[in-house]
Protein backbone atom coordinates (compact mmCIF):
# COMPACT_ATOMS: atom_id res chain seq x y z
CA UNK A 1 0.00 0.00 0.00
CA UNK A 2 0.70 3.26 -0.62
CA UNK A 3 1.13 5.60 2.78
CA UNK A 4 0.79 8.93 3.62
CA UNK A 5 1.91 9.80 7.46
CA UNK A 6 1.09 12.30 9.33
CA UNK A 7 2.35 13.44 12.61
CA UNK A 8 4.44 16.09 14.22
CA UNK A 9 6.49 15.07 17.67
CA UNK A 10 8.77 13.13 18.68
CA UNK A 11 5.84 10.42 20.09
CA UNK A 12 5.31 10.19 16.51
CA UNK A 13 8.34 9.38 15.06
CA UNK A 14 8.83 5.94 16.36
CA UNK A 15 5.58 4.93 15.00
CA UNK A 16 7.28 6.35 11.55
CA UNK A 17 10.28 4.82 11.30
CA UNK A 18 8.66 1.30 12.71
CA UNK A 19 6.49 1.17 9.33
CA UNK A 20 9.75 2.07 7.20
CA UNK A 21 11.55 -0.29 9.08
CA UNK A 22 8.43 -2.98 8.40
CA UNK A 23 8.82 -2.20 4.37
CA UNK A 24 5.61 -0.18 3.99
CA UNK A 25 5.56 2.10 1.11
CA UNK A 26 5.71 6.23 2.65
CA UNK A 27 4.93 8.57 -0.13
CA UNK A 28 4.25 11.23 1.80
CA UNK A 29 4.69 12.85 5.48
CA UNK A 30 2.69 15.46 6.50
CA UNK A 31 3.82 17.82 9.28
CA UNK A 32 3.33 20.72 10.78
CA UNK A 33 4.96 24.36 9.67
CA UNK A 34 8.36 25.23 11.01
CA UNK A 35 8.09 28.07 13.66
CA UNK A 36 10.30 30.19 15.70
CA UNK A 37 11.93 29.22 18.69
CA UNK A 38 14.83 29.91 20.99
CA UNK A 39 16.22 32.83 22.12
CA UNK A 40 17.42 33.84 18.31
CA UNK A 41 13.75 32.88 17.13
CA UNK A 42 15.30 30.68 14.47
CA UNK A 43 12.34 28.60 12.50
CA UNK A 44 12.53 25.35 14.22
CA UNK A 45 11.67 21.98 12.59
CA UNK A 46 9.32 19.61 14.20
CA UNK A 47 11.16 16.02 15.11
CA UNK A 48 9.06 14.43 12.10
CA UNK A 49 10.47 16.88 9.46
CA UNK A 50 13.78 16.53 10.50
CA UNK A 51 13.64 12.34 10.52
CA UNK A 52 11.74 12.40 7.11
CA UNK A 53 13.98 14.62 5.43
CA UNK A 54 16.86 12.85 6.73
CA UNK A 55 15.30 9.41 5.36
CA UNK A 56 14.41 11.00 2.08
CA UNK A 57 10.93 11.37 2.56
CA UNK A 58 8.73 13.69 0.81
CA UNK A 59 7.26 16.26 3.26
CA UNK A 60 4.40 18.66 3.02
CA UNK A 61 3.75 21.14 5.49
CA UNK A 62 0.38 22.69 5.29
CA UNK A 63 -0.44 26.06 7.36
CA UNK A 64 -4.18 25.25 6.81
CA UNK A 65 -5.12 22.28 5.84
CA UNK A 66 -8.32 22.89 3.79
CA UNK A 67 -5.98 24.74 1.26
CA UNK A 68 -6.70 23.54 -2.35
CA UNK A 69 -2.87 23.54 -3.17
CA UNK A 70 -2.55 21.58 -0.23
CA UNK A 71 -5.24 18.83 -1.11
CA UNK A 72 -4.04 18.94 -4.72
CA UNK A 73 -0.37 17.82 -3.29
CA UNK A 74 -1.86 15.25 -0.93
CA UNK A 75 -4.25 14.37 -3.67
CA UNK A 76 -1.38 13.81 -5.88
CA UNK A 77 0.21 10.95 -3.62
CA UNK A 78 -2.10 8.94 -4.55
CA UNK A 79 -2.11 7.37 -1.02
CA UNK A 80 -3.88 3.77 -0.12
CA UNK A 81 -4.00 4.76 3.26
CA UNK A 82 -3.19 7.75 5.76
CA UNK A 83 -1.48 7.24 9.15
CA UNK A 84 -2.08 9.66 11.88
CA UNK A 85 0.11 10.01 15.32
CA UNK A 86 0.27 13.07 17.31
CA UNK A 87 -1.44 15.92 14.80
CA UNK A 88 -4.22 18.28 13.95
CA UNK A 89 -7.55 17.70 13.76
CA UNK A 90 -8.07 16.37 10.33
CA UNK A 91 -10.95 18.01 7.67
CA UNK A 92 -13.36 15.12 6.56
CA UNK A 93 -11.55 16.34 3.09
CA UNK A 94 -8.17 14.92 4.13
CA UNK A 95 -9.28 12.24 6.47
CA UNK A 96 -11.82 11.01 3.61
CA UNK A 97 -9.69 11.05 0.72
CA UNK A 98 -7.63 7.81 0.66
CA UNK A 99 -9.87 4.31 -0.44
CA UNK A 100 -9.08 2.49 2.65
CA UNK A 101 -9.19 5.53 4.80
CA UNK A 102 -7.10 7.38 7.39
CA UNK A 103 -6.12 5.35 10.85
CA UNK A 104 -4.88 7.10 13.54
CA UNK A 105 -3.11 6.08 16.93
CA UNK A 106 -4.42 7.05 19.88
CA UNK A 107 -2.60 7.08 23.88
CA UNK A 108 -5.40 5.46 25.59
CA UNK A 109 -7.50 2.62 26.06
CA UNK A 110 -10.42 4.27 23.74
CA UNK A 111 -13.42 5.33 24.42
CA UNK A 112 -11.60 6.75 27.87
CA UNK A 113 -9.62 9.84 27.68
CA UNK A 114 -10.66 11.26 24.37
CA UNK A 115 -8.97 14.71 23.72
CA UNK A 116 -5.32 15.94 23.46
CA UNK A 117 -3.80 14.52 27.06
CA UNK A 118 -4.50 11.13 27.81
CA UNK A 119 -1.43 9.92 29.27
CA UNK A 120 -1.18 13.28 31.48
CA UNK A 121 -5.28 12.86 32.56
CA UNK A 122 -4.57 8.47 33.18
CA UNK A 123 -2.01 9.52 35.49
CA UNK A 124 -3.44 12.19 37.10
CA UNK A 125 -6.85 10.16 37.67
CA UNK A 126 -4.19 7.40 39.38
CA UNK A 127 -5.40 4.64 36.58
CA UNK A 128 -3.77 1.16 37.23
CA UNK A 129 -3.76 0.96 33.73
CA UNK A 130 -3.98 2.78 30.18
CA UNK A 131 -2.38 2.07 27.06
CA UNK A 132 -2.73 2.69 23.00
CA UNK A 133 -5.59 2.46 20.40
CA UNK A 134 -5.79 2.42 16.82
CA UNK A 135 -8.56 3.15 14.83
CA UNK A 136 -10.54 4.48 12.00
CA UNK A 137 -11.22 8.49 12.04
CA UNK A 138 -14.26 9.72 11.75
CA UNK A 139 -15.86 13.31 11.78
CA UNK A 140 -15.55 13.57 16.05
CA UNK A 141 -12.48 13.45 17.41
CA UNK A 142 -11.45 10.22 18.82
CA UNK A 143 -14.51 8.53 18.37
CA UNK A 144 -14.00 6.43 14.80
CA UNK A 145 -14.47 2.52 14.76
CA UNK A 146 -11.78 0.53 16.69
CA UNK A 147 -9.10 -1.92 14.87
CA UNK A 148 -6.49 -2.82 17.61
CA UNK A 149 -5.98 -2.35 21.59
CA UNK A 150 -2.46 -3.07 23.64
CA UNK A 151 -3.40 -2.45 27.80
CA UNK A 152 0.16 -1.33 29.51
CA UNK A 153 0.19 -1.27 33.21
CA UNK A 154 0.93 2.10 35.44
CA UNK A 155 3.13 1.83 37.74
CA UNK A 156 2.30 3.80 41.29
CA UNK A 157 5.50 6.14 40.88
CA UNK A 158 6.13 6.20 37.01
CA UNK A 159 5.45 9.86 35.94
CA UNK A 160 4.33 11.56 32.33
CA UNK A 161 7.41 11.58 30.50
CA UNK A 162 8.48 7.96 31.49
CA UNK A 163 4.88 6.45 30.13
CA UNK A 164 4.86 8.61 27.28
CA UNK A 165 7.97 6.86 26.02
CA UNK A 166 6.76 3.22 26.72
CA UNK A 167 3.52 3.76 25.06
CA UNK A 168 5.45 5.33 22.09
CA UNK A 169 7.21 2.22 21.42
CA UNK A 170 4.31 -0.27 22.14
CA UNK A 171 1.97 2.09 20.22
CA UNK A 172 4.51 1.97 17.17
CA UNK A 173 4.43 -1.70 16.99
CA UNK A 174 1.17 -2.02 17.17
CA UNK A 175 0.40 0.59 14.49
CA UNK A 176 2.39 -1.78 12.55
CA UNK A 177 0.20 -4.36 13.71
CA UNK A 178 -2.59 -2.51 12.24
CA UNK A 179 -1.16 -1.76 9.37
CA UNK A 180 -0.50 -5.12 7.65
CA UNK A 181 -4.08 -6.21 9.11
CA UNK A 182 -5.81 -3.58 6.72
CA UNK A 183 -3.18 -4.94 4.28
CA UNK A 184 -4.04 -7.93 4.16
CA UNK A 185 -8.18 -7.26 4.92
CA UNK A 186 -7.69 -9.13 8.02
CA UNK A 187 -9.62 -7.14 10.95
CA UNK A 188 -12.66 -6.24 12.09
CA UNK A 189 -13.88 -2.87 13.54
CA UNK A 190 -15.67 -2.22 16.71
CA UNK A 191 -18.03 0.51 17.20
CA UNK A 192 -17.06 2.81 20.32
CA UNK A 193 -20.53 3.06 20.96
CA UNK A 194 -20.77 -0.57 22.12
CA UNK A 195 -17.64 -0.17 24.43
CA UNK A 196 -19.01 2.84 26.03
CA UNK A 197 -22.31 1.67 27.36
CA UNK A 198 -22.03 1.10 30.83
CA UNK A 199 -18.65 2.74 31.58
CA UNK A 200 -18.83 6.59 32.90
CA UNK A 201 -16.51 8.02 30.10
CA UNK A 202 -13.36 10.16 31.01
CA UNK A 203 -12.01 12.95 28.78
CA UNK A 204 -8.76 14.29 28.38
CA UNK A 205 -8.51 17.76 27.59
CA UNK A 206 -5.78 19.82 26.97
CA UNK A 207 -4.04 20.82 30.01
CA UNK A 208 -3.88 24.26 30.83
CA UNK A 209 -1.97 26.41 33.54
CA UNK A 210 -4.64 26.64 36.18
CA UNK A 211 -4.60 22.54 35.87
CA UNK A 212 -1.44 22.72 37.39
CA UNK A 213 -1.98 24.33 40.11
CA UNK A 214 -1.59 22.69 43.56
CA UNK A 215 -4.31 22.89 46.24
CA UNK A 216 -2.36 21.56 49.63
CA UNK A 217 -6.21 21.13 50.51
CA UNK A 218 -5.90 18.37 48.58
CA UNK A 219 -5.80 14.34 49.81
CA UNK A 220 -1.65 13.84 49.52
CA UNK A 221 -2.25 10.71 46.79
CA UNK A 222 -4.34 13.14 44.64
CA UNK A 223 -1.39 15.57 45.27
CA UNK A 224 1.34 12.89 44.10
CA UNK A 225 -0.61 12.07 40.97
CA UNK A 226 -0.72 15.34 39.66
CA UNK A 227 3.08 16.12 40.11
CA UNK A 228 3.87 12.75 38.22
CA UNK A 229 0.90 13.22 35.80
CA UNK A 230 2.58 16.83 34.86
CA UNK A 231 6.09 15.82 34.93
CA UNK A 232 8.53 16.77 33.02
CA UNK A 233 5.37 19.14 30.89
CA UNK A 234 3.79 21.22 31.77
CA UNK A 235 4.76 20.52 35.23
CA UNK A 236 2.88 21.02 38.63
CA UNK A 237 3.61 24.13 40.48
CA UNK A 238 3.04 26.09 43.58
CA UNK A 239 4.38 29.39 45.54
CA UNK A 240 7.31 29.13 47.95
CA UNK A 241 7.64 32.84 49.82
CA UNK A 242 6.17 34.53 47.24
CA UNK A 243 8.01 32.90 44.10
CA UNK A 244 6.57 30.13 42.08
CA UNK A 245 8.17 26.23 41.88
CA UNK A 246 7.65 23.98 39.84
CA UNK A 247 7.65 20.46 41.07
CA UNK A 248 9.03 17.58 38.64
CA UNK A 249 9.89 14.61 41.71
CA UNK A 250 8.12 13.85 44.99
CA UNK A 251 7.28 11.48 47.78
CA UNK A 252 4.49 11.02 49.46
CA UNK A 253 3.57 10.56 53.21
CA UNK A 254 0.12 9.65 54.50
CA UNK A 255 0.40 10.85 58.30
CA UNK A 256 -1.13 13.41 60.76
CA UNK A 257 0.05 16.28 59.51
CA UNK A 258 1.10 18.63 61.75
CA UNK A 259 0.53 21.71 59.83
CA UNK A 260 -2.01 23.60 58.10
CA UNK A 261 -2.19 22.30 54.61
CA UNK A 262 0.34 24.13 52.42
CA UNK A 263 2.64 25.35 55.14
CA UNK A 264 6.29 24.05 54.62
CA UNK A 265 8.75 22.31 56.77
CA UNK A 266 12.50 22.28 56.05
CA UNK A 267 15.52 21.48 57.64
CA UNK A 268 17.61 23.60 55.16
CA UNK A 269 19.57 20.47 53.99
CA UNK A 270 18.05 17.44 53.08
CA UNK A 271 14.40 17.73 53.15
CA UNK A 272 11.63 20.28 52.46
CA UNK A 273 7.73 19.25 52.94
CA UNK A 274 3.89 20.88 51.90
CA UNK A 275 1.38 19.47 54.49
CA UNK A 276 -1.84 18.23 52.67
CA UNK A 277 -5.18 17.30 54.05
CA UNK A 278 -3.99 13.54 55.23
CA UNK A 279 0.06 13.70 55.35
CA UNK A 280 2.73 15.20 53.35
CA UNK A 281 3.96 15.49 49.89
CA UNK A 282 8.73 15.80 49.68
CA UNK A 283 10.13 17.72 46.82
CA UNK A 284 12.62 15.65 45.38
CA UNK A 285 12.95 17.64 41.85
CA UNK A 286 12.43 20.89 41.62
CA UNK A 287 12.88 24.24 39.62
CA UNK A 288 12.39 27.75 41.09
CA UNK A 289 11.64 30.99 38.62
CA UNK A 290 14.79 31.94 37.09
CA UNK A 291 16.46 29.60 38.20
CA UNK A 292 17.72 25.99 36.60
CA UNK A 293 15.82 22.25 37.19
CA UNK A 294 17.59 20.80 40.48
CA UNK A 295 17.41 18.00 43.13
CA UNK A 296 16.14 19.28 46.71
CA UNK A 297 19.63 18.83 48.39
CA UNK A 298 21.20 21.28 45.63
CA UNK A 299 18.19 24.10 45.74
CA UNK A 300 18.11 23.84 49.29
CA UNK A 301 22.23 24.46 49.55
CA UNK A 302 21.39 27.66 47.67
CA UNK A 303 18.11 28.98 49.73
CA UNK A 304 17.55 30.27 53.21
CA UNK A 305 13.81 28.93 53.79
Amino acid sequence: MKIVFMGTPEFAVASLEALIEAGSQIVGVVTAPDKPAGRGQKLSESAVKKFAVDNGLKVLQPAKLKDPDFLADLKALNADLQVVVAFRMLPEAVWNMPPKGTINLHASLLPQYRGAAPINWAIINGEPESGVTTFFLKQEIDTGDILFVEKITIADDVTAGEYHDRLMHKGAGLLVKTVKAIESGRYTEQPQEQLAEGQELKHAPKIFKEDCRIDWAQPVGKIYNLIRGLSPYPAAFTELNGKTIKIYGANKETTAPQHTSGQYETDNKTYLKFACNNGYIYLTDVQLEGKKRMGIEEFLRGQKL
